[in-house]
């Protein structure tokens, strides 16, 4: 982290840069710590906080100019936040602001949520930002939004969660609405495990749609295929920002050992990649009593459960369609022979429910084959936006 200064106090709650390694470890580990116990929270390990917070690790932080503090009552952390800008050379997000703020969580005391924001807010009005949205944490193209709907639901992988206090908190300041994220769940029926594909059988599509696998072992060539197609499908979405080459094989590697052969698929239309999607199971089926600990008895756990465990959820982490299909008939047609081929492999899975999420409020594209497919919304995150211009 860039910034370094001396702690400030807002009333009872002191506030503190997080960096040096205690201060960056707390920062990753303190919403387990918070909301341990709270129904609908899973913890995430820390180990994979580390990669996803660190500087070095993630490259996304080489687009951005960020900081990130702690909040400490009685000397104990009891809320944190981000704060980031993109560089000017970087693309701005698609009709936002290039000023975010991300991973708030924090206890039930507006105090604490106050101390936060205006650290973030001032942080930013400080480079001349006018405008701030969030929680991006850290990117689009990680985890975002504050959950308003669903605190009860299936907790799932790499989605985040917050108790709903801290929706009531941050609105109370003053921060608005800009955008919904929405969550599907679809549940796996006997009738889905004996269905036959219909749309790749149809004369029109049988000879032109293909479905295959990820390369997995050729995955620095099929890596280039997959940003190349999300890149464009998701160019018009509002908050969009290049998801790069780097960024994606930064954790590329961690999906071949996590993901099944059968969770990539490719789908080809006359042998031209034309959609990708990428379905990983939910870690928190073996994760969840671990508390979050990795090491130094959690590591075997978990490689001997992600072996043997019979994984009965799943979430569709990355999907794209090119922009040239949607809105097109062929581009429901490539929607739903995915969402086929995702029945057909049930029949050997042992998934008895799939989270499609996340999807734009306003993306019906997307939203109306997913919802004729018989998903139901399982949950909504919300972006938040605030002036700054007072």
């Amino acid at each position: 982290m860039d910034a370094r200064s001396q702690a400030a106090k807002t009333g009872a709650v002191e506030i503190v840069v997080a960096d040096g390694v205690k201060n960056f470890l707390s920062f990753c580990r303190l919403p387990r710590q918070l909301y341990k116990g709270m129904e609908g929270f899973a913890p995430p390990l820390d180990a994979e906080r580390w990669t996803l917070y660190g500087a070095r690790l993630n490259p996304h932080f080489k687009l951005v100019d960020w900081q990130g503090w702690l909040a400490l009552k009685d000397g104990k952390p009891v809320g944190r936040i981000m704060a980031q800008i993109y560089k000017p050379e970087v693309p701005a997000p698609l009709g936002a602001s290039r000023a975010q703020f991300g991973c708030l969580d924090a206890i039930d005391d507006d105090e604490v949520v106050a101390a936060l924001t205006q650290t973030a807010e001032g942080w930013l009005q400080g480079r001349g930002e006018k405008l701030i949205y969030g929680p991006f944490s850290p990117s689009i193209n990680g985890e975002l939004g504050l959950l308003v709907e669903g605190f009860n639901s299936q907790p799932m992988v790499f989605m985040t969660w917050n108790p709903p206090y801290l929706v009531a908190a941050l609105e109370r300041l003053g921060y608005v609405k800009a955008r919904d994220l929405i969550s599907y769940r679809y549940d796996v029926t006997q009738k889905d495990r004996e269905a036959r594909p219909s749309v790749i059988t149809r004369p029109e599509w049988r000879d032109r749609l293909k479905i295959r696998e990820l390369r997995l072992n050729d995955m620095a060539e099929e890596a280039k295929i997959i940003i190349d197609i999300f890149n464009d499908a998701w160019a018009d979405n509002w908050g969009f920002v290049p998801f790069t080459l780097e960024e994606f094989m930064s954790s590329a590697e961690s999906l071949r050992y996590i993901m099944p052969p059968e969770g990539g698929v490719m789908i080809e239309l006359d042998g031209v990649p034309q959609a990708f999607a990428v379905v990983l199971p939910n870690l928190h089926e073996i994760t969840a009593d671990l508390g979050g600990r990795l090491f130094p008895f959690g590591l075997p756990k978990v490689i001997s459960r992600i072996r043997k465990h019979k994984f009965t959820s799943g979430r569709l982490l990355l999907f794209g369609v090119r922009r040239a299909l949607q809105r097109k008939a062929v581009g429901g047609a490539v929607i739903l022979a995915f969402i086929e081929e995702i029945r057909r492999r049930s029949a050997d899975s042992s998934y008895s429910n799939v989270e499609f999420g996340w999807v734009l409020e306003d993306n019906m594209g997307m939203r109306r084959p997913i919802e004729l497919a018989g998903a139901r919304i399982d949950k909504v995150h919300r972006i938040y936006e605030k002036s700054l211009a007072a």
